[in-house]
């Protein structure tokens, strides 16, 4: 009854209005990117592109996807992206696993979960970081980009409180049928917890994804770099690597720019949906302890 008053609903119909024009505002920028990579050179320069392309071409995705060192580049975010997504989320769901339990079943459990905290709270720095990563040879690998945030303490946590919600009945109901912990843990804890995992795999992705500086530490030569790391040399320090000056002379700066920054933020884009109807479900039940 609540939900049929007049308050209510004069509530919900601003409320859609508002949301509605900020989700608008929030996308106006990449669809306005994305007219003006369509759009002709002249066009492009005089500013005259709005939420129309002018004289329609798609030449500077063609040139994008000519230039060999951007083709790679993208290839790296999607091996590390893929790669650190699967690890993290193995990795992650066992450590949360584990942790969830009682201190009578698992003997120190308090001791590693402050462990985990502190490591959340305080970090070593950039220059024990690069030194680590020197040391175990692994500059110019792509583990370089995943091994040192491949535990996430938030995610760890936010895991660990979904799984703790989970009736205690359903494990016992598996120990009675002969199921060891980590049968449980792949037969009852993780089909459950799909909300949460969805969450914590978007989270990863879109970190790995968006992740820039750190492959220009660890990564030397342009081959080697993710594709953040090149937007970066390409758009802030103003760079055309890859790019034959002669095929791009004619070209507007903007568009080409325009046609990278938008296909970087396709995959994203793409993914995203996929995962929303998770995401809220696995924030609220993973953040809150019983």
């Amino acid at each position: 009854m609540y939900h049929k008053t007049v308050p209510y609903r004069i509530f919900s119909v601003f409320n859609y209005i508002f949301l509605g024009i900020v989700s608008i505002l929030c996308l106006m920028p990449l669809y306005h990117l994305l007219m003006v990579s369509f759009s002709d050179t002249a066009a492009a320069n005089a500013g005259l592109v709005t939420l129309w392309p002018i004289d329609f071409t798609l030449e500077a995705y063609a040139r994008t996807f000519e230039n060999d060192n951007f083709t790679t580049s993208l290839m790296v975010s999607l091996k590390r992206t893929i790669l650190g997504t699967a690890m993290a989320l193995v990795v992650n769901a066992m450590a949360a696993y584990a942790l969830s339990k009682d201190s009578r079943i698992f003997h120190g459990r308090n001791v590693y979960l402050w462990y985990f905290v502190v490591t959340m709270l305080f970090s070593a720095g950039l220059v024990p970081g690069y030194i680590l990563i020197l040391k175990l040879g692994l500059l110019n690998n792509i583990f370089a980009l995943i091994l040192p945030g491949l535990v996430a303490v938030y995610n760890v946590i936010l895991l660990l409180n979904f799984f703790r919600s989970v009736p205690k009945e359903l494990e016992e109901a598996t120990f009675i049928d002969g199921a060891g912990y980590f049968r449980t843990f792949i037969s009852i804890y993780i089909p459950i917890s799909m909300p949460a995992i969805a969450t914590i795999a978007l989270f990863t992705m879109v970190g790995h994804w968006n992740a820039y500086f750190d492959g220009l530490i660890y990564m030397k030569g342009v081959e080697n770099l993710p594709l953040a790391s090149f937007m970066q040399t390409l758009i802030v320090q103003g760079s055309q690597t890859g790019f034959d000056l002669l095929q791009i002379k004619n070209m507007s700066e903007r568009t080409l720019r325009a046609s990278q920054i938008f296909i970087s933020a396709l995959p994203i884009l793409i993914v995203y949906p996929l995962l929303q109807r998770f995401f809220v479900k696995g924030i609220v039940i993973g953040a809150v302890k019983e």
